[in-house]
């Protein structure tokens, strides 16, 4: 990711050296009337990136792709890698987090297990500074930088239940707030 970016691979490697790691596993029980309820509401995870299982190879996961869910089919033995809104915040949007919800099956329960992967405590949560200097004319950043802590605290406070990218939508620098209109 960090050569894609034109940044060398240690810039980005080493905010994740002894990072935070959590891993969750979920079951979802099959639902007769599935259309009437959700496995996990709409959201971008705000993590670095997340790596998930669908060990039972049950369909129930969807992303949202031009405005419309998707939904992504187990693949046996094949690991999803979802960028959570740590990259898209430190790569100042050039990678973007995605939108994904869990949907219950009518017939089968669906397992999953995700691991998820977030830099080091020390680090701070902003675009990464060799981005915004790269080009001639200098790139403004797109979003805040905060410290790990309080990104977690602002995380926290928005919780999972805040509809889409909620987060993300907290940590933008946008134009009206650059204003002092907001």
């Amino acid at each position: 990711m960090a050569r894609n970016l034109g940044l060398e691979p240690g810039k980005l490697l080493s905010l994740f050296e002894e990072g935070m790691q959590g891993v969750r596993m979920n079951y979802y029980p099959p639902c007769k009337e599935a259309t009437k309820v959700i496995g996990v509401a709409p959201h971008s995870d705000a993590t670095g990136l997340t790596l998930l299982a669908q060990v039972n190879e049950v369909q129930g996961l969807q992303i949202k792709r031009d405005g419309k869910w998707v939904p992504i089919d187990p693949i046996p033995g094949a690991f999803i890698v979802n960028v959570g809104d740590i990259i898209e915040i430190m790569s100042n949007g050039k990678y973007k987090s995605i939108e994904h919800r869990a949907v219950a099956n009518p017939e089968k329960g669906r397992l999953s297990i995700a691991a998820f992967h977030n830099p080091n405590f020390s680090a701070t949560i902003g675009p990464l500074s060799d981005l915004l200097t790269k080009d001639q004319k200098g790139q403004a950043p797109n979003y805040k930088f905060i410290s790990h802590e309080d990104y977690l605290k602002l995380g926290a406070k928005i919780k999972l239940d805040c509809k889409g990218k909620g987060l993300i939508h907290q940590m933008k620098i946008q134009p009206e707030a650059l204003d002092g209109e907001k």
